[in-house]
Parts: structure tokens; sequence; C-alpha cells
């Protein structure tokens, strides 16, 4: 399934469809014919085009059905149009794979199975926005609002910055801590105070320690900071050349990471596993955790049991920098015979101000609109959830939302990012010394990207 896999991302990102483009957008209605300004001189009526047909089958793409229930919630389907939804898990790659397989057969599909359109994460979304299997937004007349936030924009954009699609939501993410726990540890859990404490990696690693000496564990996944780290590199994973390099800000991580494990300031358990989530009952000893909204809203499940959980025993602030983790982008697929809906569902998930004034009321969702965030942001009285004891968790994220960067970002991240943290675990946790972990991890990306040049 790897195999197969890389052979179709190679083949996504290099080949090129000259087959596959969409139908011309209806071009606006042209003035009716006049009589000219000459008496007893008449000028034909001017023709207007045809609008292009529009489909009655509009397919999707996703890995989950969290957008189809906001979708099928807020949009209203065109009459005579029938929306079908092909899911797939993200898993080991399957979305990817089953996505990359119907993109390689766009040209020729018939119109009523073809991809109008998909959905795509931060990590990945390089490698379809690069390609012509996704089209120009403004093509079918949508325009980016003032309101978005820039990031989001450069990530559905490719190397030319033409904008392929948008995102319904923004992710800024910021330090989650428990607070009876900081209190022991910091003698506080005010917002404002805690973060003075860990406004930069030194303070939050001293607070680490004083941790470690009260009994509790800073963070609970040995990559639980990686994120926050990657996010603000100054260089790609691969230079103009070819060549393999580190960041300092991967090194930085490598180096927090390995201090972290060798004082027990963490654990050595994954982002998903059970050893680390467990820590979120009432009974763990873990002070932080780092995520967006979407994670403590969704993810922390064991904080929210109603028996062994610690539901309103949290709260968030930025932490030592700014960060986001994740997004869903809705792209364009080229070929698509729906381009009016394209543009309705684009506008009505950035702009539509009920719709996403209702995607952050009723959905928790922190929205790609900074004038609707800030609303939130300036209430006093809005604070709606539950795990955070009503901390307007939309005040914090509309700060954390400005700083958030989208550089240096390539096609490579995602499996380079991956290796590097799967590689390092295994010497975290005892399995081999450093120096193996390092050559396994460069064994992986000679395995993985044959193209790219190793230090030597």
């Amino acid at each position: 399934m790897k195999k197969l896999f890389a052979i179709l991302l190679a083949a996504l990102m290099i080949l090129s469809l000259t087959a596959c483009g969409g139908k011309t957008p209806a071009s606006s209605a042209a003035p009716e014919g006049s009589t000219a300004a000459t008496k007893g001189e008449t000028k034909a009526p001017e023709t207007t085009p045809a609008p292009a047909a529009q489909g009655k089958v509009f397919n999707i793409y996703a890995w989950n059905e969290e957008f189809k229930g906001f979708f099928e919630k807020y949009y209203k389907v065109p009459d005579g149009v029938t929306v079908n939804w092909i899911i797939n898990p993200s898993d080991n790659g399957v979305y990817q794979q089953k996505l990359d397989e119907a993109l390689l057969n766009q040209a020729n599909a018939k119109d009523d199975e073809k991809i109008d359109m998909f959905l795509a994460e931060a990590d990945y979304i390089g490698k379809y926005v690069d390609s012509d299997y996704t089209m120009d937004i403004t093509s079918f007349g949508f325009k980016n609002a003032d309101t978005m936030y820039e990031y989001t924009i450069k990530a559905a954009s490719d190397s030319k910055g033409v904008c392929k699609g948008v995102s319904f939501q923004c992710c800024p993410a910021a330090v989650i801590y428990r607070k009876s726990i900081a209190k022991d540890v910091l003698g506080t859990d005010v917002p404002e105070e805690v973060q003075a404490k860990i406004d930069s990696w030194e303070k939050f690693d001293k607070v680490a320690a004083d941790a470690k000496a009260k009994g509790y564990y800073m963070t609970a996944s040995f990559a639980e900071t990686f994120r926050t780290f990657s996010n603000n590199c100054t260089m790609p994973w691969v230079d103009a050349n070819g060549n393999l390099q580190f960041d300092p800000q991967i090194t930085a991580w490598m180096d927090q990471t390995e201090n972290y494990i060798k004082n027990g300031y963490t654990l050595t358990a994954g982002v998903w596993d059970a050893e680390k989530t467990n820590e979120m009952f009432k009974t763990g000893k873990t002070m932080c955790f780092f995520g967006p909204a979407w994670y403590y809203n969704f993810c922390m499940n064991n904080a929210m049991d109603p028996q062994d959980g610690c539901v309103g025993d949290w709260c968030i602030v930025k932490g030592p920098q700014a960060y986001f983790w994740g997004g869903t982008w809705l792209l364009a697929a080229t070929g698509s015979d729906n381009t009016e809906m394209l543009k309705s569902i684009f506008e009505t998930f950035t702009t539509n101000e009920e719709v996403v004034t209702n995607l952050v009321k009723a959905e928790n969702q922190y929205p790609n609109n900074t004038a609707i965030a800030q609303k939130f942001a300036d209430d006093p009285n809005y604070g709606n959830t539950a795990i955070l004891d009503g901390q307007n968790d939309i005040k914090i994220f509309a700060e954390l939302a400005k700083d958030i960067k989208w550089e240096n970002h390539t096609n490579y991240d995602q499996l380079l990012n991956e290796g590097l943290q799967n590689k390092l675990q295994e010497f975290y946790n005892g399995s081999v010394d450093k120096d193996t972990a390092m050559k396994n991890f460069y064994q992986y990306v000679k395995e993985t990207y044959p193209n790219i040049k190793l230090p030597q």
C-alpha cells in the first residue's frame, strides 16, 4: 500500500492533465442592443453566451463526517442536485490513496462521477494545490474575502500564488493547562499569570523542572510540543539544491525532548496513545497539553468523563510560541461541472454571517472570518466550552491567530515530520541509541524520497 501511495503521490505531483479543464463559468449578462447614435442606423442586439450547464450530481471526497454534518445542517443544496459523499478513513493513507486514484481518472470519468470538491488537511494540502487537479477559484467567480486569515489563503495557493480553495475554519492552537496542577506548581491558575510564567521555552523548561519536583509531568507525550516548533521553522526540509536540512526549530525540539525524557518531565507515549490520554482523567499528573479548539472539544473525552474526568479544571493560554494544528480546506476539483455550487459553498462557510456565527456558537469552531471571531472575542459574556469552565477561548485564539505563519511549507513536510518523530521515538523509549535512530531516519528518507540528498 505504501508503495502504491508513493507512486500515486509522485504521479499527482508530476502529471499535468490537459483534458480535464472545467467548463467556462458563465459571464455576466451583456447589455441589451441599443439604437446607434446616428439616426436611422441600427445595431444588432448583442448576444449573451449561454450559461455553462451545471451538473445534477455533486461529488465530495472527505475522510470523516465532520464537515458533512456542517454541510447538511447549514447549506441549502440547489433543487435538482444530488450530493454524493465519498468518505474514506485517513488511517494509513487510505483517504489520499482513494482520492489520488479518482483524480487520476478524473479526465475520463463520466460527468456525474467526476469529483467536484474534496477536502484536504494542512499536512498535505500542498500536494494538491500544486497540481492541475485543482482549479483557480477565481475561474468560477469566487473571491477571497478580506476577513479570511491570510495563512489559510497561502495554504490553499500554489507556488505561483493561485488560490485553489478555502478553509471554513482557522486552527490556532494553545497550551491547555490543568488549573489544579498549575495552582500547586505555580501558585496560581489565573490565565494571565500562568502565561507570564511560560511565555518562552526557557521559562517553560524551568516550570517543567518545578512540576517534576512536585510529582507531575509537564507534558504526556514526547511529541507534544513538536508542532509548536515545526510551525515556526525558518527554512524548508529540503533546500534549493535538493539537500536535506534541519531547521534550528527542529533541532531545538529534539534537544528539548531528549532532555524531558532524560529528566522525567514527559512520557514517551505518542500523541494519540492511551498512556497519554489517560493523563486527562482526574487522576492524571500532567500539567500541559497542546492543541486547538477541536482538540479539547473532541479529543479530550477522558477529561469530560462524568465520573473520572475533570471537566472545568482547564484553561488555555498562548504558551511559548504561536502555532496552529490542523484545519480543513475545501478544494475545487478541475473538471467539476458544478462551479456555481462550488462558489455558493465557499461563500456560505466563509462569509455568510449567520452560518459562520452558528459554527462558533453551536459547533465550537474557530471561524475563518476575522470580523465574526472578533465579535465573540469582545463579548464579555461569551464562553460556552464546558471543559474550560466558561473561559472565552475565542478571545485567546483571536490573538494567537494573528501570529500564525505559513512559510517554508513543502510537499515533503508530512512524511518527513512523521518519519523523524517515529524514528526518534525508538530512541526515546530506549529501543535503540540516538545514532541508530538517526541512521534509521536517513534510511527512511532515502526510501521515501530517493531524490533528496542526505548529509554525508
